[in-house]
């Protein structure tokens, strides 16, 4: 499988085990997903499309993208722009964000509609998110739309995770539409049910899932926190309890380390369930870390 990540790299500090002090790495959701899927499914080609700019710190973050395993031929460099930043600031395991983006180069990642083209050609699985729709300017976000729709309609499966964050939006509105119009290019969408429950009111995640459903998407997996998931492929529905975990210290990622193992799932082959199980144990192991990036060893060959 050749594994295509669309979005934002930020630069991340994240708390250390000392009072006050902060580590440097790199991360943001789609990013987070392709690098775990790097990480634990090293049969997978993974590639990641953004756009950094032409200082030393965007070189660091083609840097880390090699050195995890993720191929960043498609990453453009645009002249005089920078990547974002964001801290993370914990408490009692759930966590905030501070962030700083003015300069981000990765609100360009699509003005270019040939090189986004490109990335997307050479690519099975596209997994993009809201945060990725809601950073770009409107003739952007039509650009990235219109490609995933061609790549779908020539064969591509696209997956969707809707991440709605409101404070990247001009207003709730604007971003439900979006979140919907992203939907509706997709194959695969992996709602979580608390922002979809405050945002579009649904009354169960049954109902988040019927409404990417009649969206379009064939698969869906609806995340719960502790609750259970709540899973739908064509007509056949499921639920699996998520397992009790104690000590979490950072749930960071949780989402996007989940969202890896189910689209290592899908493209293998393996039953839904199994997947879902699959995404909780990997977002289980992710929550006892620090940070987006957590060390986790492969699954044995064959999960």
């Amino acid at each position: 499988m050749r594994f295509l990540a669309i979005g934002e790299c930020m630069a991340e500090f994240a708390p250390t085990s000392a009072p006050n002090e902060y580590s440097l790495g790199f991360a943001g959701d789609t990013f987070n997903t392709a690098w775990y899927l790097a990480r634990m499914w090293p049969d997978i080609a993974v590639s990641y499309f953004t756009a950094v700019g032409d200082d030393a710190i965007s070189g660091q973050m083609c840097e880390t993208f090699s050195a995890s395993g993720i191929d960043h031929r498609h990453v453009q460099r645009l002249p005089g722009r920078t990547v974002g930043l964001y801290m993370i600031t914990l408490d009692k395991g759930e966590r905030s964000f501070s962030y700083w983006r003015g300069q981000s180069a990765a609100r360009h990642l699509a003005d270019d509609p040939a090189a986004l083209n490109a990335a997307i050609e050479a690519a099975d699985l596209i997994y993009f998110s809201g945060i990725t729709l809601a950073i770009l300017d409107a003739p952007a976000r039509e650009n990235l739309l219109n490609a995933l729709q061609a790549a779908r309609a020539g064969g591509h499966t696209v997956a969707f995770d809707p991440n709605l964050r409101p404070r990247l939006w001009s207003d709730p509105a604007q971003m439900t539409d979006a979140i919907m119009r992203g939907a509706a290019v997709s194959d695969i969408a992996l709602p979580s049910f608390e922002d979809e429950a405050q945002w579009f009111q649904d009354a169960n995640p049954e109902a988040t899932a019927e409404r990417y459903a009649a969206a379009g998407a064939s698969t869906i997996v609806v995340k719960n926190g502790g609750d259970p998931v709540f899973f739908r492929q064509g007509q056949d529905c499921g639920s699996y309890p998520v397992p009790g975990l104690s000590g979490v210290v950072d749930t960071t990622a949780a989402g996007d380390s989940f969202n890896a193992a189910i689209l290592a799932g899908i493209k293998g082959d393996i039953p839904l369930r199994d997947s879902v199980e699959q995404a909780c144990q990997l977002a289980g192991q992710v929550v006892q870390g620090k940070g987006a990036l957590v060390p986790v060893a492969p699954f044995p060959t064959g999960r």
